[in-house]
């Protein structure tokens, strides 16, 4: 067994088509955020992006993208901002984790999205857990059957309330696959809104996660591609998603909505239309991701496997980030695993967003350094 490292973009066309041959293969790996396409949009904004290239008897067995930060600290790609990471391999390739780590100049390798069950990182999950997902394979009329009897009365509730926003607002309508940019800037606005008010760091903060989604809605292939989505009631846009799929998924990534129209429910309702062309569009299922969101337990019929974990080679650097990241990682899972502690944690999040808010606009600007 060979293992090489090396930037995505220093993958050639026989690689890349390996990586698509691979995940094609398998069904647990149908997931965007496993493609080669987003491993090269990363590449192209951060410097810390690379690829092992595992190869045995002269063949690719498989690719592992991984970031690598500081004192050897490896994440995975995307690190916070995906739901889903590991191995792009055949089935049943087995390697020792840490001779992997070793190769990959990395010290310790934390996951919390990974594929569940690959034969190289099992023996290091620590926990596994659903991952809820509208499956769709066979339409959507089957689909919200299963949603009127996981919940009618919300079914019924948003129905209502989507007939009342159109006759006070405008007749609804939904775009699919906008290739917009202006409406994704709009989304975009939405979503930072949403991480001030309830306390979470504002993502589009940062220029680069900006551009990433715009290299990824720029993207539309066959294989992968950004979609934008919208609800809208008249010409007034009222929510919307960006998301990336493959040939067959969808995965959810940037739900929001404008809270002007919060009292009509428009992100489920979204989430009903989205599903419905998703279904005409031919994509078999859209995968949520893991969370304590309480829509989700009403929108799935199904749902994917994914494992927590940790891998180290001893070093003080490990054991260093050890003790940094375990204490986070376990209150987090006993949060999330808990509806009421989750409530309770969101509304003091929320509370602390409007006092932010609140002190930045009683704050008077500060005049530029030399302004007259």
């Amino acid at each position: 067994m060979n293992i090489s490292v090396v930037r995505p973009r220093d993958l050639g066309a026989a690689e890349t088509a390996r990586w698509r041959e691979l995940q094609k293969a398998s069904p647990s790996l149908d997931n965007p955020f496993l493609s080669v396409e987003f491993a090269l949009a990363m590449d192209r904004l951060r410097d810390y992006v690379h690829v092992a290239v595992i190869e045995d008897g002269g063949r690719i067995q498989g690719f592992f993208p991984f970031e690598r930060h500081s004192f050897g600290i490896g994440k995975p790609l995307g690190g916070f901002l995906t739901t889903c990471h590991g191995l792009i391999s055949v089935p049943e390739l087995k390697l020792d984790a840490r001779t992997l780590l070793r190769a990959c100049k990395l010290s310790v390798f934390d996951f919390d999205h990974l594929v569940a069950g690959q034969p190289t990182f099992a023996p290091y999950e620590s926990d596994v857990r659903p991952a809820p997902i509208m499956d769709l394979s066979a339409g959507f009329e089957p689909w919200i059957e299963q949603v009127r009897i996981n919940s009618p009365k919300n079914l019924k509730t948003v129905r209502y309330k989507e007939r009342k926003l159109g006759r006070e607002h405008g007749e609804i309508r939904f775009e699919w696959d906008s290739r917009d940019r202006a409406t994704l800037r709009t989304l975009m606005n939405w979503k930072s809104d949403q991480y001030r008010r309830t306390g979470r760091v504002d993502r589009f903060a940062q220029p680069w996660i900006v551009q990433l989604l715009d290299e990824c809605h720029d993207l539309a292939t066959e294989d992968f591609a950004g979609v934008l989505t919208m609800v809208y009631s008249g010409d007034t846009p009222v929510a919307g998603h960006f998301g990336l799929r493959t040939a067959t998924t969808l995965v959810g990534w940037f739900p929001a909505y404008d809270t002007e129209f919060a009292r009509y429910s428009p992100g489920i309702m979204h989430h009903l239309h989205m599903a419905e062309h998703a279904a005409n569009a031919g994509l078999q299922q859209v995968d949520m991701g893991k969370g304590g969101r309480e829509y989700k337990s009403w929108l799935k019929n199904g749902a994917l496997l994914v494992a927590e974990g940790r891998v180290s080679r001893p070093s003080a650097a490990a054991a260093v980030h050890w003790v940094g990241r375990a204490p986070v990682n376990k209150a987090r899972t006993i949060v999330t695993d808990r509806p009421q502690l989750y409530r309770l944690a969101d509304r003091v999040l929320k509370g602390f967003g409007r006092v932010r808010t609140s002190v930045q606009q009683d704050v008077p600007p500060t005049e530029p350094s030399g302004a007259r």
